[in-house]
């Protein structure tokens, strides 16, 4: 079997009869001046925390840079921004759980040094001008560097993406090839609703530079003006025959950049997975089968799409906010997304979304009106807001519901 077939019959081997939600949450970690805290000095704090915790250290590049333990792992991203990613459980109540343990333990750490945790959609420094992101440095592995190199030339916002924006994301399971179809048509439909639900501004008023009329949604306005070979929606997944087959594609034909195996990171650029394979780069022959379960999940990792399909749907489309909110979030895509009523009515609602550019033009108008944008059939998003809410509300069980309320809070980065 083929190195692209592989990567179809995983995807279909994440089908599942569970009804799970994983939550990730990256977090800045600043001091009383809105600094953040320096590479080595959080990496050290990882090693020694890990080590206490007798959790696996994860390395890149001969540094510590996380740990997994059996219920999370904790992850530095490009500028020292700290993610916790809790394993998937059915319950929110679980994931409070971890999550309360985890911030209660690090904000501790930190505050004996001086820091504090924040969540924001960017760095409020950045956000609001007072720095840029050229006075954020990166974390010295080559992932990154490579990264920012390739950034320079494939957009405008790369730096800001990578040094100084922070993302809250959920994962949701799929049953079959069917239900992942639909699960990430209604999604991706639904996504610019989600978008300023989970909006997480420092500054009302900010922009990005060169964007006045848009003052919403910033992080999302970085991320598609990033490289539009890898961002916004997934391509073909509106089109009919979508499924594992052309998500199998997508995979093997995105530019990587960079090609982590066997240990070692090199740049590779606009190469896709078809690409190296095909110029002998890479010889199916040569693989074992746990380094092509390690390739695999490495070409998975560098698409960057609004929507991420590993063995689950990765949901990528909220700003980094504080738990409550996160919670709120969660039990809103459970409400939706795990019940086939809500899944078919959605579906039907918004059945005259045909394309992803009809989408994208929603996006557009929310990031110039927030709000009060006039998306899909002239409603406010507002009112759209308000429609998931209660559909989610009438499936969910009452441990669930009294979350929903988080998800309308005026939006806050502590």
């Amino acid at each position: 079997m083929s190195i692209r077939d592989e990567i179809r019959e995983y995807l279909r081997s994440g089908e599942t009869d569970s009804k799970d939600l994983g939550l990730e949450i990256e977090h800045f970690v600043v001091d009383s001046n809105g600094d953040q805290i320096g590479f080595h000095e959080i990496s050290k704090l990882i090693y020694d925390v890990g080590k206490y915790l007798k959790a696996e250290i994860t390395y890149m590049d001969g540094y510590p840079v996380g740990y997994v333990t059996e219920d999370h792992s904790i992850s530095l991203e490009p500028s020292c921004q700290f993610e916790i990613s809790i394993n998937p459980f059915h319950d929110t109540a679980s994931i409070r759980r971890v999550y309360d343990t985890f911030f209660s333990n690090w904000s501790l750490i930190f505050a004996m040094r001086g820091y504090r945790l924040i969540t924001a959609g960017n760095l409020p420094k950045v956000e609001t001008g007072e720095i840029t992101p050229d006075d954020i440095p990166l974390s010295p592995k080559k992932r990154y560097e490579y990264m920012d190199k390739y950034f320079q030339e494939s957009g405008k916002y790369g730096r800001y993406m990578m040094r100084a924006s922070g993302s809250a994301q959920i994962s949701v399971d799929y049953k079959n090839e069917e239900d992942m179809v639909r699960k990430l048509r209604v999604l991706s439909k639904i996504s610019p609703i989600l978008m300023i639900l989970m909006e997480n501004k420092t500054d009302e008023l900010s922009y990005l530079p060169g964007h006045e009329d848009k003052k919403h949604l910033l992080r999302i306005q970085e991320w598609d003006d990033l490289d539009p070979s890898r961002t916004g929606f997934v391509p073909y997944s509106l089109e009919e025959g979508f499924g594992y087959d052309k998500m199998a594609d997508v995979i093997y034909n995105t530019p990587l950049i960079l090609l982590t195996d066997e240990g070692e990171t090199s740049y590779v650029a606009g190469k896709s997975a078809k690409d190296l394979f095909d110029e002998g780069i890479l010889r199916e022959e040569d693989l074992t089968e746990e380094r092509r379960k390690r390739l695999i999940e490495h070409f998975m990792s560098m698409g960057f799409f609004h929507f991420r399909v590993k063995k689950y749907i990765e949901i990528r489309v909220a700003d980094a906010v504080p738990i409550n909110k996160a919670l709120g979030y969660v039990a809103l895509i459970k409400g939706l997304i795990y019940s086939d009523e809500n899944l078919k009515l959605l579906d039907e609602a918004l059945s005259d979304i045909k394309t992803a550019d009809e989408i994208q033009e929603a996006v557009e108008k929310i990031e110039r009106d927030g709000l009060h944008a006039e998306i899909y059939g002239g409603k406010k998003a507002e009112e759209w807001g308000e429609y998931l809410i209660r559909l989610a509300g009438r499936t969910l069980p009452e441990e669930d519901k009294e979350y929903l309320d988080h998800v309308r809070t005026v939006r806050s980065y502590i």
